[in-house]
């Protein structure tokens, strides 16, 4: 049995930031010589984003000062800005209305009334509170109270690929299981304050999304026709020797991201082998595959993508245009590249790929139609 996405919903924030503009705002919080705002101002440079949605900011505004009511200048070197609990608190007035604005979308497109859905699978690894955004999306959306429940917490950029995974277990068990599946990440409240090489990288990328997806049997009756993806395998795969290469961790003052450099080098010497086994077992190669959904942690790592499979351009420029519209928003930035794909004249196999903290692969074969 198989599964279909039949709607797919994503929203940002109305608040937007260009990356100069939050290079200018925030190199102050980190920089403690001029050698490092150089770095810095590098860094930002390079990573591939032009603009960044964060929910700390009511508009776009050209700001000298990126929502200076939260994130206060240092007073002192060993300043590192908001505790864990003020930006959860923020997390908490935020999260559910960007979930709510995915969902309704993915929802809208799927020509799906909110009484069929049976069961709902939350993703974020940016947010924690209970009851969560999740009870609020059973009452603002008014699901039925009977909805079944499943949280895919703190995994990382890859927690989206889980959830779909869970939503295909719950149809395969039973064809008439209508399954709505939401990511909302607050990447911007865990601004890092202080020079750390990687902590700084993270702070370049990262940004605030939500995406969702209306999931369901393809043997169910009357799917609609603009049905897109249709999902044959999935599988993931632990890198050995990885843990120390990407990490999420719960500090004092926030989420603290760890990111090796040698992750763009561990994904190139991995990756073609690995995806080939995968592709092979549903009789398929890389050069079969028509469109590429590669989650965008940074142009390197697009990169490494694009030498390992020995792709051209064109494959990854989607992603790279995600990452330059909207950053990183970890977990729900796949669902904004499968979105995006659509637009594409695209008939045949997809696949899609996410990294996260292991170090692990994630994949996904979609059969697509136009």
């Amino acid at each position: 049995m198989t599964m279909v996405i039949t709607g797919l919903g994503t929203a940002i924030p109305k608040g937007r930031v260009s990356q100069s503009d939050a290079y200018a705002a925030t190199h102050q919080f980190c920089c403690n010589s001029d050698d490092h705002r150089r770095v810095m101002e590098l860094i930002y440079q390079g990573a591939g984003v032009q603009e960044r949605g964060t929910v700390l900011l009511d508009e776009p505004i050209d700001t000298r000062v990126e929502a200076a009511d939260f994130f206060q200048p240092r007073v002192a070197p060993e300043d590192r800005g908001p505790t864990t609990r003020e930006r959860m608190q923020k997390y908490e007035q935020h999260a559910l209305a960007l979930a709510m604005h995915s969902c309704e979308e993915a929802l809208a497109q799927s020509d799906q009334d909110v009484s069929d859905i049976t069961h709902l699978v939350t993703v974020s690894c940016s947010g924690f509170y209970a009851p969560g955004f999740d009870i609020g999306l059973i009452q603002e959306l008014g699901l039925r109270p009977n909805t079944a429940r499943t949280h895919v917490g703190f995994m990382g950029c890859h927690g989206s690929f889980n959830a779909l995974r869970v939503a295909k277990a719950f149809v395969d068990s039973d064809p008439n299981a209508v399954v709505l599946v939401c990511s909302v990440e607050l990447c911007s409240l865990h601004h890092h304050y202080g020079w750390s090489m990687d902590k700084v990288i993270a702070n370049a990328l990262f940004a605030d999304g939500a995406g969702a997806a209306v999931c369901r049997s393809a043997s169910a009756c009357s799917l609609p026709a603009h049905a897109k993806y249709e999902l044959i395998r999935s599988d993931s795969h632990l890198l050995p020797n990885t843990t120390s290469a990407m990490s999420w961790s719960i500090g004092d003052n926030g989420f603290e991201m760890t990111l090796s450099q040698k992750v763009p080098a561990l994904i190139e010497t991995h990756l073609s082998g690995w995806t080939q086994t995968f592709l092979e077992k549903e009789g398929l190669t890389i050069d079969a595959i028509h469109g590429w959904a590669i989650h965008p942690g940074g142009p390197r790592i697009l990169d490494a993508c694009k030498n390992a499979l020995s792709l051209p351009g064109e494959a990854i420029a989607p992603a790279r245009e995600i990452l330059a519209q909207y950053g990183n928003m970890s977990s729900a930035t796949i669902l904004f590249l499968l979105n995006r794909l659509k637009q594409e004249p695209l008939e045949g196999p997809v696949v899609a790929l996410g990294f996260g903290p292991g170090l692990t692969i994630e994949a996904m074969l979609f059969e697509s139609e136009s």
